[in-house]
C-alpha cells in the first residue's frame, strides 16, 4: 500500500495547525473571539486621540465589544474609521453616537452612548458618528496654563512664608498666645468653680428672698385697707376736734391756753412765791418761833 502520510506531510501538518493555533492565541488574547459569532459597525472620528487595535468597546460600563480595524479615510481627508465588533444580542438604536475616552493609565476605550429609540436601530455595516472625549486630561490641560501663571506667585508667596516664619517676632508671639491659652484656662477653672460653688448659693439666696416677698405678698393681700383707712379718717377727725376745741374759749383747756390773764396771775404767784422764799432765807425768825424756855423773843 502507497503511503500518502510521508514524513514532509506530516511536519507540514503539524505546521499549519501549530500556525492556527498561534492566530487563535494571539486573536484571543487581544480579546478576538474568532468563533464567535460578531455585528461589526464603523464609527468614524475627527481625531482617534491614540485609539489602537483590540482596545474594548464599552456600553453603558459593560465591554460589549472590540476595535476589530483603523482606516484613513483618504475620500474625506482628515477622518477615521474605526471597525468595531459588538456582540450580537447587542441593538444599536440610531441616533447613537460613540465617544473616546482617556484612561488614567494612558489608554483609551471607545463608550457607545445609547440613544432612547426602541424603533429603530442601527444594522450591521452602518456609520456612527464618533467624537472625542478627554475628560479629566482636557480639564488638566486647560488649567495648566494658569497654574503655570500662578507659579511665580506661589514662589513669591512662599518666600514671604519663610521670611515670617523666620521672624523672631512670630515666635514671641506665639509664646504670647500661649501664655494668653493658659491664662484663659485658668480663669475658665475659676468661673468654673465659681458656677458650681457661689452660683448656686446666690440663687438658692434669691430663692428665699422671692418665697419672703410672695409670703409678703400674701400678707398685704389679707390687710382690709378699707377699714384701716376708715380708722386714720376717725383719727384724723378727733385730732381735728382737739385742735379746734384747744383754739377756743368756751371750754377749761381753751381758757388755760388762751386767757392772758390767768398767763399773769400764774406768772405773779411764782414771783410772790420766789419772794416769800427769798425772805423766809434772809429772817427765818419771822415765821417760826422757838424757845427751849418757853419765852418769846422780842
Amino acid at each position: 500500500m502507497r503511503k500518502y502520510f510521508t514524513k514532509e506531510v506530516r511536519i507540514g501538518i503539524a505546521g499549519i495547525i501549530a500556525l492556527c493555533i498561534l492566530v487563535y492565541g494571539i486573536n484571543y488574547l487581544k480579546g478576538i473571539h474568532m468563533f464567535k459569532p460578531t455585528n461589526y459597525f464603523y464609527v468614524k472620528f475627527q481625531n482617534i486621540n491614540g485609539l489602537t487595535k483590540s482596545s474594548p468597546v464599552f456600553a453603558d460600563g459593560f465591554r460589549v465589544g472590540i476595535v476589530r480595524d483603523l482606516y484613513y479615510d483618504y475620500t474625506q481627508p482628515g477622518k477615521v474609521i474605526a471597525e468595531i465588533d459588538v456582540e450580537p444580542e447587542l441593538r444599536i438604536p440610531k441616533g447613537s453616537t460613540a465617544e473616546l475616552a482617556s484612561e488614567l493609565m494612558g489608554g483609551v476605550k471607545m463608550n457607545l452612548l445609547l440613544a432612547n429609540n426602541p424603533r429603530e436601530r442601527y444594522m450591521t455595516g452602518d456609520t456612527l458618528q464618533g467624537n472625542v472625549n478627554n475628560g479629566i486630561m482636557e480639564q488638566v490641560a486647560t488649567i495648566m496654563p494658569q497654574v503655570e501663571k500662578m507659579l511665580p506667585k506661589l514662589d513669591s508667596i512662599l518666600a514671604s512664608l519663610n521670611t515670617l516664619i523666620g521672624d523672631p517676632a512670630l515666635t514671641n508671639t506665639l509664646h504670647s498666645v500661649q501664655n494668653t491659652m493658659a491664662s484663659m484656662e485658668v480663669t475658665s477653672r475659676q468661673l468654673q468653680g465659681l458656677m458650681s460653688k457661689d452660683i448656686p448659693q446666690f440663687t438658692q439666696k434669691l430663692n428665699t428672698i422671692g418665697e419672703n416677698f410672695a409670703v409678703m405678698s400674701d400678707n398685704l393681700k389679707k390687710i382690709d385697707y378699707a377699714a384701716s383707712f376708715a380708722r386714720i379718717d376717725s383719727t384724723l377727725n378727733n385730732v381735728k376736734m382737739l385742735t379746734d376745741q384747744l383754739g377756743r374759749k368756751d371750754n377749761t383747756i381753751g381758757l388755760l391756753l388762751n386767757d392772758p390773764s390767768l398767763y399773769n396771775n400764774l406768772s405773779a404767784t411764782s414771783a410772790n412765791a420766789a419772794s416769800l422764799l427769798e425772805d423766809l432765807k434772809a429772817h427765818p425768825k419771822r415765821y417760826v418761833h422757838f424757845s427751849l424756855f418757853g419765852k418769846k423773843d422780842k
